[in-house]
């Protein structure tokens, strides 16, 4: 994470908000003047909710883009505290919440910054030892208890996926192979569901959410989608992420049986085919990100 991006990104939403580095600056100088000298770049990020600005050398502001990602500031300074111990490797630690002002509508969040990189799908430096850490981390968040934990943003039964993953499957026309895509689907769709009970599951393992240096995993962020529900959907970096002789590695290691394998690659092929006609213009890391999932697993059921 220390590339950045001098240029003005395209909009991405509907009701989205551009968000520059001098409006960052000014917000962070009237709510936090400590940090009012430290400069503030953008980073070139896929991420598709929160705009990511760099403050300094070891700070990082984050804010949402759009209404339906306010709520993720709150969430994310309530549970990161709580999570932050419990779990093998770094994530976010919030150090500020900044508050509306200079016609930024929403809260905003300061955290420290987190070395590492994100890792490239189908170029993993040490495959076989970061499907192990992946394992990990997963295990670790599902073990910690569910006390009072919100629903996970993707905890909720794959069979509630139907009807955007058609109408994707349909937007998409000639640009996927409709037939092999659905079949797959509607394979997904007959796993039996999570019968166990709710446990937490971070929601997006994608390469944009993980952070590795020397081929291992060196933290994990943005948790505005975690909560508790069916872990199922955190075996998404079985294929966003990891190449086909590390899948098994990291199966065994988070100790998924056939039924939870298989709705987590459902997790995988629907959340890649709705993001891919709606991000097709506008983000084109997250494109080439679902079509190398959707090859994946079109590959691997032959």
């Amino acid at each position: 994470m220390t590339d950045f991006d001098h240029r003005q990104p395209p909009l991405m939403h509907a009701d989205e908000l551009a968000v520059d580095a001098p409006l960052v600056h000014r917000l962070v100088a009237r709510r936090f003047p400590a940090w009012a000298a430290l400069p503030v770049r953008r980073l070139a990020s896929s991420g598709t909710e929160n705009a990511m600005f760099r403050l300094g050398a070891d700070l990082v502001v984050r804010l949402p883009r759009r209404p339906s990602a306010v709520a993720d500031v709150r969430h994310e300074q309530r549970w990161l505290p709580r999570l932050a111990p419990l779990l093998p490797v770094p994530v976010p630690e919030p150090l500020g919440v900044g508050e509306p002002d200079e016609g930024f509508p929403w809260p905003w969040s300061v955290y420290r910054w987190l070395e590492g990189r994100n890792p490239v799908a189908g170029a993993v430096e040490r495959p076989e030892r970061l499907a192990e850490d992946l394992g990990a981390f997963v295990r670790a968040l599902r073990a910690i208890p569910p006390r009072d934990a919100p629903p996970g943003y993707r905890g909720c039964p794959l069979q509630e996926r139907d009807e955007p993953t058609r109408e994707a499957v349909a937007e998409l026309g000639a640009r996927v192979d409709a037939g092999a895509v659905t079949a797959l689907w509607e394979e997904a769709l007959r796993a039996p569901r999570h019968t166990g009970a709710p446990v937490w599951a971070h929601g997006d393992l994608s390469p944009g959410n993980v952070l590795v240096d020397g081929g291992r995993l060196r933290a994990v962020i943005d948790f505005g989608t975690a909560g508790v529900g069916d872990p199922a959907v955190d075996l998404i970096a079985a294929w966003n992420l990891l190449p086909a002789p590390a899948r098994d590695t990291f199966r065994k290691a988070v100790g998924a049986d056939d039924a939870e394998w298989a709705r987590g690659r459902g997790w995988a092929l629907s959340v890649s085919l709705v993001q891919l006609p709606y991000y097709w213009d506008t983000n084109p890391a997250l494109v080439e990100s679902s079509r190398h999932v959707i090859a994946e697993i079109l590959a691997e059921a032959g």
